[in-house]
C-alpha cells in the first residue's frame, strides 16, 4: 500500500480487517473501523465501502470515544 491519506478510497485499503463496532438495529446506519498497520484508526461508512476513507491518529480515537462516553457528543443526537 503505498500512501494512506484522509480521503482516499477506503476500498484501497482493503477488504479485511474492517469491523461494525457501531451496528446494531439502526436500519443499516453502521460505522466500519480498521486498524492500520502504524496504529492508526480507518472509518468509512459501512453502505459506501468504495467511499472515502477518514484516517484517525490512536490519541484522536481516544479522545473521540472518552468523550462520548462522558457525553460531549450528545448535541450530534438531537
Amino acid at each position: 500500500m503505498d500512501r494512506i491519506y484522509n480521503g482516499m478510497r477506503a476500498s484501497d485499503l482493503g477488504t479485511e480487517g474492517w469491523h461494525r463496532p457501531w451496528s446494531g438495529g439502526n436500519g443499516g446506519n453502521c460505522l466500519e473501523a480498521r486498524r492500520l498497520p502504524d496504529g492508526r484508526v480507518a472509518i468509512r461508512q459501512s453502505t459506501d465501502p468504495d467511499g472515502p476513507a477518514l484516517i484517525y491518529t490512536p490519541g484522536e480515537i481516544s479522545a473521540f470515544i472518552q468523550g462520548a462516553k462522558a457525553g460531549e457528543a450528545d448535541f450530534l443526537l438531537s
